[in-house]
């Protein structure tokens, strides 16, 4: 059964609708999936209508979503159900062939680097933070230790490791950019310092768009040091709109205040320039829709990309009973703010590396056109 031809603002509800309520199989299957780790997670990737997305499938709310997928065929393919009734077909992509793959001293390439989406390459170079371990500082929706204690990956990756898997990913799969986050290891450079080091070895390795996410160091010259290094573009994520829900949701990473967020986006920018530095906003936290458009004008303005995704409340987290945002309340954001990103002339496809390149967490590439 093809995927129905569907405009345009067909699939773009579909995408929407799927992100927000996540979906049941009747066959989780290999695939590619996530659980735990850093930023969203509890998903798989899921193909509809040529685009390649990130699903809820782990989530307690996805255990109660009105889609089904049916149990995939011999190439992935997959009736997409709507209660009960068939909507289209979608495809489940295999696990890339790098996975397959061990390094010299026995770990599996996929304990270092995962595939998102399509075509980019991710991983959380320190897999450990700071605030994690004390619930008084931690953001509550992290589970950045939840896959290092379940053993799906390794606490630290080191610039060969993370240089021999991403010229195994762009030789056998045909990888296109990689993202290089972290946790925070310390309140002075966080994490740009093994950012620089990790990004300068994978470039003398392989020729791959690199974007690095930190929170904004002290020092604003680690911004030309990481584009040095050979940093494409970079990520500090507020995570949500206003002061007071940032407090609330990640109280150790609320003392690096908005303003010096917006401080460290105004310095920024002009190293990497305008919109390769990307902001990731998780809406359903709190914020309202108005003051999540509010903040994304004033990042726009400043040449930052804000990359608003749904919320994932991540199962073994404080957060895992709240509840996603509506499909509604994300078209209620992603659509003006598709809007202002087209007259601002920035759009995902400029960004050379990164969460917003990638686009799988989120629609909002979909309301740019």
């Amino acid at each position: 059964m093809p995927i129905p031809a569907a405009a345009p603002t067909d699939s773009r509800r579909l995408i929407t609708d799927l992100q927000s309520l996540g979906l049941q199989m009747a066959d989780c299957g290999d695939g590619v999936t996530r659980k735990g780790g850093a930023g969203p997670s509890d998903h798989k990737a899921v193909t509809v209508a040529g685009q390649t997305i990130m699903v809820p499938i782990y989530t307690m709310g996805a255990r109660r979503s009105p889609f089904l997928a049916d149990p995939p065929d011999a190439r992935g393919g997959s009736v997409l159900r709507h209660e009960g009734r068939p909507v289209g077909t979608i495809r489940f992509p295999t696990p890339p062939r790098f996975y397959g793959l061990h390094t010299a001293d026995g770990i599996p390439y996929w304990k270092i680097a995962l595939l998102h989406g399509r075509d980019t390459l991710a991983t959380t170079v320190h897999q450990t933070c700071i605030r994690y371990a004390d619930r008084r500082t931690s953001c509550q929706f992290c589970a950045i230790g939840q896959s290092l204690e379940a053993g799906r990956t390794i606490a630290y990756k080191t610039p060969q490791q993370l240089a021999e898997v991403a010229r195994a990913a762009v030789e056998l799969d045909g990888v296109r950019d990689m993202v290089l986050t972290t946790g925070t290891p310390n309140m002075v450079d966080r994490g740009a310092a093994v950012l620089a080091d990790s990004t300068a070895a994978i470039k003398a390795a392989v020729d791959l768009p690199i974007q690095v996410q930190c929170e904004p160091p002290r020092d604003p010259a680690w911004f030309a040091r990481l584009r040095a290094a050979g940093a494409d573009s970079l990520g500090m994520h507020l995570e949500a709109a206003t002061q007071d829900v940032r407090a609330r949701i990640m109280p150790g990473k609320a003392t690096v205040s908005v303003d010096r967020y917006m401080d460290a986006f105004a310095e920024a920018v002009p190293v990497f320039g305008r919109g390769q530095v990307n902001t990731y906003i998780l809406a359903g936290l709190g914020d309202t829709a108005e003051q999540i458009l509010a903040l994304a004008q004033r990042l726009i303005a400043l040449g930052v990309y804000p990359f608003v995704v749904p919320f994932v409340p991540i199962t073994g987290t404080p957060l895992e009973h709240h509840p996603a945002p509506t499909p509604d309340f994300m078209r209620a954001v992603l659509a003006p703010l598709g809007r202002m990103l087209r007259a601002a002339d920035m759009r995902s496809s400029t960004i050379k590396a990164g969460c917003g390149r990638c686009g799988a967490c989120s629609a909002l590439s979909a309301y740019e056109d």
